[in-house]
């Protein structure tokens, strides 16, 4: 039997739909998102006035409608029903489907939301089907619509019993992936309870095998006071680690002082590390404490330590053998008890070598060496880093973001990080304030991190078959710019007329198709 159009019409109707539907359940692990999504593709498909999605409080035993098209605010919160009351909390109660051809001759049906016009209510069809979860009903979905001769109810009751059908798989799937989220958290909670019991200092993240090697160096030294040398690449974390031995040592409630031997000029880097007497020098106009006597019983940080000049490193190197200092423009010897902490990039033994950095200061610096490791010696810290920082900035700048995308994961998980965390920081701060659903894609991160499968610009075919292609393309380009003129067109790409008559047959090009 050969089907009539509006049969052919109407199947093509409910196919897109349902899988516009499909595609909507696919899209978030929170269905609430896409609840009124799923009734605007339900009316833009099908015609329908008004739908809604109501669904079953058992510990209240009300039924509420949660999701709602054509309906104002006010209109929605009247939504509300008992088991059994009205049509949608008769479905509910009993599971079964109800089609109303005219509302106006139905007196279950009660209009609580005051949505229909007494006027329309003679012209307005209403369904109503439940939402059945294996075998207990959860909620129901309801549309209602302009009656007409020409409008099948069974049709329609049909198909939106399909869609229910949809929605209640949606819903048992993603408990299913809750519960399994569950046992996830509840082994993670596990695990991170038997790592507590083992040292980890509170500031850096990781479990990584290399990371765990600078714990335990940690863990041993932090408790002495023993001058601590932290050595890695710019960007892997060493004022951290130079936290983490002072807050963990008894010294934990004293000053921390930071220097950065880097950032301060030659000729103010010794007031601001032995401070000065008042007149010492043009603009001391008061005595200052330098940042050794501030950090009296607790302990100081110079970070960049391989920046000093050799005039500041003969009085850093008295400094740590007699913990005695004269301030600038002073005679009097101060004593301090403090704790030194130093870090570096640079190579020190070639600085040495070449007459730049005092062995006798690198050897009373080099006491307990802790060597942070870059970043890519630690990729299985890169996806716990990522996330720490999702959720820092996405604090910071009032956003929520619910996930990584894997793309994303896969490009930060293959990317060398010369910058090591610092970069990662800064390029997860980026993809935190570009993304506007909740989710970081691969798009979000620099270029510098996008890969072939995440720009979709993989190379394929072989390399003749590649060299081929960019020939013929250049040929084309360099035609279009010569209006057709081969003899114009070869000038261009450096080549003879006679080999660019060659080359234009071979690739089957017809020059007059680019002249004006």
């Amino acid at each position: 039997m050969i089907q009539d159009s509006s049969q052919i019409r109407r199947e093509v109707t409910e196919l897109t739909l349902l899988y516009e539907i499909s595609e909507l359940l696919d899209r978030s692990f929170d269905l609430r998102d896409e609840l009124v999504p799923i009734l605007r593709a339900i009316s833009k498909h099908t015609g329908m006035l008004r739908g809604t999605i109501s669904l079953l409080n058992r510990e209240l035993n009300e039924i509420t409608i949660c999701a709602a098209h054509g309906l104002s605010p006010a209109q929605l919160q009247r939504g509300r029903y008992r088991l059994g009351e009205g049509v949608i909390g008769k479905v509910v109660q009993t599971g079964l489907p109800v089609i109303i051809p005219s509302i106006s001759e139905e007196p279950i049906f009660l209009n609580r939301t005051h949505a229909r016009k007494n006027i329309d209510r003679e012209r307005i069809s209403y369904i109503c089907v439940p939402i059945k979860m294996d075998s207990a009903i959860i909620g129901a979905l309801s549309a209602d619509r302009i009656f007409g001769e020409e409008i099948s109810l069974g049709e329609d009751l049909r198909l939106m019993a399909i869609i229910a059908s949809m929605i209640a798989r949606a819903v048992r799937l993603r408990q299913c992936q809750q519960e399994e989220y569950d046992k996830l958290l509840e082994e993670n909670s596990r695990l991170q309870e038997a790592l507590r019991k083992k040292f980890q200092p509170a500031n850096i993240i990781g479990h990584s095998k290399a990371i765990q090697s600078v714990f335990d160096l940690i863990s041993k030294v932090a408790k002495g006071d023993t001058t601590v040398l932290i050595r890695g690449e710019s960007g892997v974390g060493k004022e951290l680690v130079a936290q983490s031995i002072h807050y963990n040592s008894d010294r934990a409630a004293k000053p921390f002082i930071r220097v950065n031997c880097a950032a301060l000029p030659e000729g103010i880097i010794e007031s601001e590390l032995f401070g000065h007497e008042k007149g010492a020098f043009t603009g001391a106009a008061s005595e200052r404490k330098g940042r050794f006597e501030l950090a009296h019983q607790g302990t100081i940080f110079l970070d960049e330590i391989g920046d000093i000049s050799p005039q500041v490193q003969i009085r850093l190197l008295r400094v740590l053998q007699e913990r005695e200092f004269e301030r600038v423009g002073g005679n009097e010897t101060i004593k301090v008890n403090v704790r030194v902490i130093a870090a570096t990039n640079r190579d020190l033994e070639a600085l040495m070598r070449s007459e730049k950095f005092r062995p006798d200061l690198y050897y009373r610096l080099n006491v307990f060496p802790v060597v942070v490791p870059p970043l890519r010696e630690r990729r299985t810290d890169i996806l716990e880093l990522a996330n720490f920082f999702v959720e820092k900035h996405g604090r910071e700048n009032n956003k929520y973001v619910r996930r990584i995308s894997t793309p994303a994961i896969d490009m930060l998980m293959s990317y060398h990080w010369p910058g090591n965390v610092r970069e990662l920081e800064n390029c997860i701060e980026r993809a935190v304030l570009l993304t506007n659903d909740d989710v970081v894609h691969g798009h979000h991160l620099p270029p510098t991190l996008q890969t072939s499968e995440a720009s979709n610009t993989i190379i394929k075919g072989t390399l003749e078959e590649t060299l081929a292609r960019v020939e013929r393309e250049m040929l084309i380009e360099a035609l279009k710019d010569a209006r057709g003129n081969k003899a114009k067109a070869a000038r261009q790409l450096g080549i003879s007329e006679r080999l660019m008559g060659l080359r234009v047959n071979r690739y089957d090009i017809d020059p007059r198709r680019y002249k004006t």
